[in-house]
C-alpha cells in the first residue's frame, strides 16, 4: 500500500522546469511499513567552533505531537547545555552513535554544513545552514549522494518565513555579543557615571549597518549607558535607529537602489564606497568604539572603514568587525583575530552566536522546528511542494541535481534542471 500511495504522490507532482512539465517524484523515504512517523535526526555539530545544536528538549513535544520521531547523537547539545537526559526526558530517543542517527533519520537537522557525505543516503533530506550563496562548490559536491538539501538562509522574506528566520535570530545574537565583546576591550566605560572623583563621560558608540545585529547591537550599547550613532546606506531604516535612542547619521551620498525586494542592503560600486569612506572619516575619528556589521549576501563585505580612519581615533579606540567572515568591512581585520592598528584594537570575531550556544540554539532550535513541520507533515509519503516559495528558495539540491536556480547559474549550469 506505501508504494501505490507514494507512486500515486509521484504522479501528482509536476513542476516546471525551462518552460517542460516535470514529472517531481515523492520524497522517497522507503521505510516497507503502511503508517510510520518521520524520524527527525539531531547530530553533535562537526564545523570547528560550533557549539550549537539543532534542536533543543524544549522543542521536541510540539514535534512529536506534530508526528515526528526524534534520534538525538549522544553528546549532541553537551556544548551548548543541554545533556542527554533532557533530551529523554521530552521524549527523543536517544541512539548509540552517530551512524545510527545516520542509518535511522528521514530528515537530518544541523547547524552549519553538510557533516559527513560518505554517510548520507540518497532520499534522505538535510536542514543545516549551508552558505551556499559563498560556497555552491560545496553544494555541487553535496549533490550526488541523491539527498534533499535545504539552506536555511536562502528563506524568503515573506510573512509567512518569519518564524523561520535563521539569519535574523542569529544576527540578533551576533549584535549583542559584539556590544559585550567591545566593552570587554575598551579601557573606558560605556555609561555616565557621577562619582565622588568626577564625573565620567559616556562612551561614544558608531554601528554601521541598521539590520538586525546592527539594531540590536545599538539596543545592547544603550542599555549599557553609552552615546550611539548608527550609520546605513538605506535612509528608510532611520526611523527604526531612532526609536532605539541613537542618531542616525546622514550622509550626502545617493541611496536610490540601496535596498533590494527583500529588503537586504545592495551592493554598490566603488565610487560610491569612495566616497562614503571620505564621509565617514570624521564621524569615525570621533568614536571610541566602532561595530560594523554590512554584509550583502553572496558577496564579500564592502570595505566601509579604512587604516587612516582607524589610526585617527583616540587611543584605546576599539573596532569591532562582525563581517569578518566575509572579508570585513575595516581594511585592516583579520577574522578570527584582534589586531593593532596604531593604538587601536581591531576585532575580527567569527561565529559569535557560538559563543551564546544555550540561547543561540534555542532560538536556532525555534526555527528549525518550525519549518521541519511546515515542511515534512504529512509524512514520508507526502511530496515536496514546489509550488511552496519557502520550499522552493531553500532547496538547492535534490535528486542528484543541483536545482537551485541562482546556484546553478554561479556553478555555470544551464538554468534548468536536466529532464530525467
Amino acid at each position: 500500500m506505501l508504494n501505490a500511495l507514494q507512486a500515486l504522490a509521484r504522479s501528482r507532482s509536476e513542476t516546471l522546469q525551462g518552460g517542460r512539465a516535470r514529472s517531481i517524484p515523492s520524497w522517497p523515504i522507503l521505510t516497507g511499513r503502511e503508517e510510520v512517523p518521520v524520524i527527525l535526526g539531531v547530530l553533535k555539530e562537526t564545523f570547528p567552533g560550533e557549539t550549537r545544536v539543532a534542536l533543543v528538549p524544549s522543542v521536541l513535544k510540539p514535534l512529536i505531537k506534530a508526528g515526528f520521531e526524534v534520534r538525538v547523537e549522544p553528546g549532541a547539545g553537551e556544548a551548548a547545555g543541554y545533556l542527554d537526559a533532557a533530551y529523554a526526558e521530552q521524549g527523543a530517543r536517544l541512539a548509540a552513535s552517530a551512524a545510527e542517527v545516520y542509518a535511522d533519520a528521514a530528515v537530518l537537522l544541523r547547524v552549519r554544513g553538510f557533516g559527513d557525505l560518505s554517510r548520507l543516503r540518497r532520499g534522505q533530506a538535510l536542514v543545516s545552514m549551508l552558505d551556499p550563496l559563498s560556497s555552491p562548490q560545496e553544494v555541487q559536491e553535496a549533490a550526488p549522494t541523491g539527498i534533499a538539501a535545504f539552506a536555511l538562509e536562502l528563506l524568503p522574506r515573506i510573512t509567512r518565513a518569519q518564524s523561520m528566520d535563521v539569519l535574523s535570530s542569529m544576527a540578533s545574537v551576533a549584535g549583542y555579543k559584539a556590544v559585550l565583546l567591545a566593552a570587554a576591550a575598551l579601557p573606558r566605560m560605556f555609561p555616565m557615571m557621577m562619582t565622588a572623583a568626577g564625573t565620567v563621560t559616556p562612551a561614544r558608540v558608531l554601528v554601521v549597518g541598521a539590520g538586525v545585529a546592527g539594531l540590536q547591537a545599538i539596543a545592547t550599547a544603550k542599555r549599557l549607558g553609552s552615546v550611539v550613532s548608527a550609520y546605513d546606506v538605506r535612509p528608510a531604516v532611520k526611523e527604526q535607529v531612532e526609536s532605539l535612542g541613537a542618531k542616525f547619521v546622514e550622509l550626502p551620498l545617493e541611496s536610490a537602489g540601496a535596498e533590494d525586494r527583500g529588503g537586504y542592503a545592495k551592493a554598490q560600486d566603488e565610487t560610491f564606497y569612495r566616497k562614503q569612506r571620505e564621509l565617514m572619516a570624521k564621524v569615525v575619528a570621533a568614536s571610541d568604539v566602532v561595530i560594523t556589521t554590512a554584509a550583502v549576501p553572496g558577496k564579500r563585505a564592502p570595505v566601509l572603514v579604512t587604516r587612516e580612519m582607524i589610526v585617527a581615533m583616540a587611543p584605546g579606540s576599539v573596532v569591532l568587525d562582525l563581517a569578518a567572515e566575509r572579508g570585513g568591512n575595516c581594511e585592516p581585520t583579520e577574522a578570527g583575530k584582534t589586531v593593532l592598528v596604531g593604538h587601536v584594537q581591531v576585532m575580527g570575531p567569527v561565529n559569535l552566536p557560538a559563543t551564546v550556544p544555550y540561547h543561540a540554539s534555542q532560538m536556532y532550535a525555534k526555527n528549525v522546528a518550525t519549518f521541519v513541520t511546515h515542511v515534512f507533515a504529512g509524512g514520508p509519503d507526502k511530496p515536496l511542494d514546489l509550488g511552496d516559495e519557502i520550499v522552493r528558495e531553500t532547496l538547492v539540491v535534490r535528486d542528484g541535481e543541483v536545482v537551485h536556480p541562482r546556484l546553478r547559474e554561479m556553478l555555470g549550469m544551464p538554468a534548468a534542471v536536466p529532464l530525467g
